[in-house]
Parts: C-alpha cells; structure tokens; sequence
C-alpha cells in the first residue's frame, strides 16, 4: 500500500455528514440544516468537550488542561525544579504517566495507523516500508475519534471509570444534550456506545479544523512568498542545513512533501528507535517498576498479531516539529529541556563529532533504553555540525512557531534574525 496524506476541508465535511447520517442524525429539526451548518455546530460542540473538566473524575481535567491553546496545545506546568513536566499529571493531582505530552496542533494531518510504503523526500535514504501514523507516541490509536475517547478512561488522566459515567457526565448538561441530539439523532442517549462515540467524533472535528492546524509560522509566510529569512541571518543557515542532503538527516524524517510545497508538517509518521536515554527523573516520580521498559510501538494491540514484535522494540512515531521551539520538553519521554540539546543528541552520531557530552547533564550520553533496532542508517548520515551550524538549526526551527504563539519563544530567538 502506498501511502499519501489526503486532508481537505470537503473530506471533513464527507466524514461529518457520514457520521451524522449513520448516527441518526438530521432527526429532531436538523433536517433542513446545511452541511457546513452540521459541521460548524459540531466543530462548536468539540471545542466544549475539549475544554469541559466535567469528563473527568474529580472534575478537575479536561483535554485543554494537558493540551493548552495559549500554549500551542502542550503542557506548560512545571515541576518543582521549575522545569516544565516531562508528563502531565493526572485527574487527581497525584498520577504521572511515562511520555511527554505532544502537541495537539496538526494532529488531523497524522494519518490513520497503517502498514506501508511511502517515498521520501530530499533525502539519499531509500523509500520507508513499516509502520506508519495513528495517534499518540506509540501509535496506539488508529484515528483521532479513536485517540478522543483514550484519556477520559485512562486512569493516569481524567480516570472515568466507564463510557456509562462520561455519557452520564454529558447528560448533566443540557446544552450537549440539546446539541447531542440535533447532530447524532433524539435516541443518541439510549446507547452509551453510541452516544461516548458521538463524543469523540465531536472531539475530532474540532481537532481537524483551522484553528487546529493554522498553517500560519514565518516559514508557511515565506512559503507563501509574503516572508523572506535575511540570507545573512542565522535563520537562513539553518534552513538551508535542514534542507541539506549532504550536511544533515533531518530532512530524512522531518519532510513529508517536496521542497516549497504548502502543508509541510516537518514528520513523515514513520517509526524510529533513536537511542533515547531513560529519563530517571521521570520514573522516579511516576514510580514505575524497577526493570520496567518502554517498547513503544511494540507493546501495541494492532501489532500483536505479529509473531516476532522484537524488531519494533524502541520505535516511536515521527512528532511534528511545528511549534517546536516552544513545546519543551522533547523525545517521547520529556528527556531534554532544550533544542540545542536535541540537535546534538543528534549529531553525536555523526563522523568527527565534538559533541559526545549531554550539556544538561554535563556527563556523557546516557545509554539508550532500547539499544536493539536503532535507526542508524538514518542517524549517521551527513557531517558534523559546527556551532554556527547548530545555532541556525535551532534558529530555523523557532521560524516554524505559529504566529499566535511567537511570544512564547525562548529569549535567544531575537538573535536568530527572523
């Protein structure tokens, strides 16, 4: 099968009036509205569950507390050393899962977790063939309605004991009941499945529009042609090193369509195992069991028919680098506070590399936590970076900020030229 991402607005509204009919829906006075009216009530609909700490347990936590919009969908809370959690905590103010919190930005861009082969572009490397999107570090959930109806049953997160006790939360609202059943049809609420599923879909909605994916950074300007990087600026550099087939890899994983295409969300979706150290401070604090390991893309229900699943031990699918510079901490378990941190993680790799200490830590790398099935083909291509090299990277990669979010941007982004 190959693979090719496919997201327009006609496709949401297909998606949506398919749902709608399915469900019942254009019963109870609805018939006569328009699709974009279906889809804007929806849309409207998503927007208020997400925000509603009414689904969780202690009523407490609502997806926008792990996915805040003034913080580009990410977890902004810190720990008591200052530094923003590698995890979120949970409902109860006590729990801490194992992964970092990744963006909710551009999510309708993953696409639905699938076996394949897709090309690559500006990269040396050949064509990828394996796994590919879903949701959630791990790809664990095949579609965005799938990763919607995860965290109100996940005890680390908003902790609802069952679909029952969130359709039951729902009810105590009479504006989702009212709404619930002009878009899904006045029976929605005699089947729990079926009205927790019309939950999701609303929340999915939301999630695919606009405001979701705004397309709206210097780079899509420049893109665009209503932005240009200054060709001296340390910005420019960067972009030209991350484009770069002879100097970096970042493209490798980090491009999903030709250069100067619109649409670009800096991740192919493919699984890597990168080498990325345990964070201790993080299973220290969640108290994960002594020898616990996560396998990531291993450990999956959609892979467990496979008869060997060792070969997957360690991967994590590709995250999107919009938004970047400003949703720290990064890789799949919040172990690095820092971009200039990433980058030579990186290129630790590479030939003639200086950087073989972690500066955060001042020590060496610490080893992987899966050290079988890295993908040193792709880690070990290109040359060393120098610092300027670095600087630029890191440049470049805050020019991908939406500009909602530009403030955000550590101090050092006024040095980069943009």
């Amino acid at each position: 099968m190959v693979w090719n991402m496919k997201l327009s607005l006609l496709a949401v509204t297909v998606f949506l009036s398919a749902g709608l009919t399915a469900c019942g829906g254009g019963s109870g006075g609805s018939d006569s509205a328009s699709a974009s009216d279906l889809e804007s009530k929806t849309i409207d609909l998503g927007e208020s569950l997400f925000h509603d700490t009414n689904l969780s347990l202690d009523r407490t936590q609502s997806c926008a507390t792990c996915h805040d919009p003034d913080h580009a969908f990410t977890d902004p809370s810190t720990n008591d050393g200052g530094n923003v959690r590698a995890a979120s905590l949970g409902d109860d103010g006590v729990s801490l899962g194992d992964r970092n919190t990744p963006t909710a930005l551009y999510s309708a861009s993953i696409p639905e977790f699938s076996f394949g082969t897709h090309r690559r572009f500006n990269s040396p490397q050949a064509d990828y063939v394996g796994y590919i999107g879903g949701q959630f570090w791990d790809g664990r959930a095949t579609t965005l309605e799938d990763q919607a109806g995860g965290p109100p049953l996940n005890p680390v997160e908003m902790n609802m004991p069952d679909k029952a006790t969130v359709v039951a939360r729902l009810r105590e609202n009479t504006g989702y009941e009212e709404a619930f059943t002009e878009l899904y049809g006045t029976n929605i609420f005699d089947d729990v499945d079926a009205a927790y599923s019309a939950m999701t879909q609303a929340i999915a909605a939301f999630e695919r529009s606009p405001v979701m994916s705004p397309f709206n950074s210097k780079y899509d300007k420049f893109i665009r042609g209503e932005y240009q990087y200054s060709p001296v600026s340390k910005a420019a550099l960067g972009k030209a090193r991350f484009f770069s087939q002879q100097f970096t890899n970042c493209a490798t994983c980090h491009q999903l369509r030709p250069n100067g295409n619109s649409g670009e969300t800096f991740s192919n979706y493919e699984f890597h195992n990168i080498g990325v150290p345990v964070n201790t401070e993080l299973r220290t604090a969640n108290g994960s069991e002594d020898g616990f390991t996560d396998t990531g893309l291993a450990a999956i229900d959609a892979v467990s028919d496979e008869t060997d699943t060792s070969g997957l031990e360690g991967k994590f699918r590709v995250p999107t680098l919009r938004n970047v510079g400003v949703t720290a901490p990064y890789m799949h378990n919040g172990v690095f506070q820092s971009l200039d941190t990433v980058i030579r993680f990186y290129d630790r790799h590479l030939t003639n590399s200086t950087n073989g200490i972690n500066p955060e830590t001042g020590i060496a790398w610490a080893a992987p936590e899966v050290g079988e099935n890295i993908s040193f083909t792709e880690l070990r291509q290109g040359t060393a970076l120098s610092e300027n090299d670095i600087e630029g990277l890191v440049c470049f990669l805050y020019s991908l900020t939406d500009e909602q979010y530009e403030h955000l941007l550590p101090e050092d982004a006024a040095e980069c030229g943009l």
